[in-house]
């Protein structure tokens, strides 16, 4: 019985002397005093249940969010329906490449669309020439007083 009661009196100990470690003090003297003790002060209440936000209301019930799936379900099977009953067989590859290349050449092309890789790349090479950072500015120590 002893050991027990010598057990329970070792755990208290601990106990207070965590308690004491914990208890953080504030120098006076230190410039950040009062703003250490305006947070302090403004953290020290804990939240109360009011402060939380209410749960919510206009949450789905699982049988309307079975629905909203049983309904996705059934479009993504019409739109494969409808997929499936597209001829995607190109018959004539060579037909069409002309077909569009013949409505590309249609459309008329700005000049700055109609750059040479040489003339796109010479573009390059003068902004990166124009990117370049000046020197720096020597900046001698300032002299101590």
């Amino acid at each position: 019985m002893t050991a027990g009661r010598l057990a329970v009196g070792v755990a208290l100990m601990g106990l207070t002397g965590c308690a004491g470690a914990l208890a953080a003090e504030t120098d006076a003297q230190s410039p950040l005093a009062p703003e250490i003790g305006r947070t302090v002060a403004a953290h020290r209440a804990y939240p109360r249940w009011a402060d939380f936000p209410t749960a919510s209301t206009d949450a789905l019930t699982p049988a309307q969010v079975a629905l909203a799936v049983n309904t996705l379900k059934i479009s993504g099977a019409a739109a494969n329906g409808e997929a499936s009953r597209i001829d995607w067989l190109l018959s004539d590859p060579e037909g069409f490449a002309a077909t569009v290349a013949q409505r590309v050449s249609a459309v008329p092309v700005s000049p700055a669309a109609a750059r040479t890789q040489e003339e796109i790349e010479a573009l390059a090479e003068r902004l990166r020439e124009r990117a370049v950072a000046p020197p720096p500015i020597p900046r001698a120590p300032l002299p101590r007083p």
